[in-house]
């Protein structure tokens, strides 16, 4: 599925997005993340020992919505699977930090060990 240029637009702009994966009991779990696009789909960063990751390695079913910062009322939901790999070189991390901040994202530990997740969309709810 390809994402339409309003989605594109919300994506690729300084929005927050929200992530909802699956908990083991099927709870939903949702986390704040910054967000860019790779094609159609949309990647973030995050660390392999989060909840989230730990979440979309067992059920990669997911759902992202970007909400966008000048007029919440505009809105794009992603729903789609999610594949995790590693982000050795930390690329996604620091691309992202330079989108949402403008500059390089503090340095991490060597122990610590980022991924990127990619949503590769199957369904597109947009608001206005």
């Amino acid at each position: 599925m390809t994402l339409d240029d309003k989605a594109r637009q919300l994506v690729d702009g300084r929005n927050f997005a929200v992530v909802a994966t699956i908990n083991p009991d099927g709870s939903p779990q949702t986390s704040v993340i910054w967000v860019g696009l790779d094609g159609d789909s949309v990647i973030f960063s995050t660390t392999a020992s989060r909840k989230k990751t730990r979440n979309i390695r067992r059920d990669p079913r997911v759902s992202v919505t970007v909400v966008d910062a000048g007029n919440p009322y505009q809105a794009v939901e992603i729903r789609g699977t999610a594949e995790v790999t590693d982000d050795e070189q930390r690329a996604v991390a620091h691309l992202l930090s330079q989108k949402y901040l403008g500059e390089d994202k503090p340095t991490e530990p060597p122990s610590v060990q980022r991924v990127v997740v990619r949503v590769t969309p199957e369904k597109v709810i947009g608001s206005s």
